[in-house]
This record gives C-alpha cells, sequence and structure tokens, in this order.
C-alpha cells in the first residue's frame, strides 16, 4: 500500500492511495493519515488504485475522518472500485463518509 498527498485550492488535502487495504496496507499508511488528519481542514481519500479493503484498511479511513470532522473539517471518498464500494456500503461507512465517483461533484461538496 502506497500513499502519496496533493493540494487542492480551497485548504483540501487529496490522499492517493494505491493498493491493498488489508492489515498490512493499513499498518503502511496508519501513522500518515493519522498526521494529515491533524492538518488537514478538507480531505479527499482518492480509492481509485485500492483493489481491496477490510476492516482494518475501514479503521485507517474511518478515524482519521472523524479527527477531521472533530476540528470542523470534512471527509470524503472518491472513486472506489465495485468490490470496495461494496465494503463501503456493507459496512455503512457510506453513511458517515460520503462517497463520490465525480471529482467535481467530489471537491464541491468540500467547499
Amino acid at each position: 500500500m502506497t500513499i502519496s498527498t496533493e493540494s487542492i485550492d480551497g485548504d483540501i488535502t487529496r490522499i492517493l492511495l494505491d493498493g491493498r487495504m488489508d492489515i498490512e496496507g493499513a499498518a503502511a499508511i496508519d501513522l500518515r493519515m493519522n498526521v494529515l488528519a491533524g492538518s488537514a481542514k478538507f480531505l479527499l481519500i482518492d480509492l481509485r488504485n485500492v483493489s481491496f479493503i477490510g476492516s482494518m484498511g475501514l479503521r485507517s479511513i474511518v478515524i482519521p475522518a472523524e479527527a477531521v470532522r472533530r476540528r470542523g473539517g470534512k471527509t470524503v471518498l472518491f472513486g472506489p472500485v465495485p468490490l470496495v464500494e461494496k465494503v463501503l456500503k456493507t459496512s455503512n461507512i457510506d453513511q458517515v463518509i460520503p462517497v463520490f465517483h465525480e471529482l467535481d461533484t467530489a471537491l464541491a461538496s468540500l467547499r
């Protein structure tokens, strides 16, 4: 699992994840995700290159999203593949963190 970031106008941090968010993948990104959540106002978590997400991967998204929310910010998920989106819906994460498939719509929801 790899993680990279990019800054977008409007104080938005785009987090690009690539790989499997299983136990090992989650462990590889947890520290960086928590650091980003401590400093970013708005997070757009790009899941287009995530092929699998398990319970530890969900945790790696939910905990930082809650930290951002407590500081008055917002997090959205962008572009999950069908398998990942099914897990997000089955676990009701999509009820807590909005999921978008259009980048413009995702960005607009953060502004």
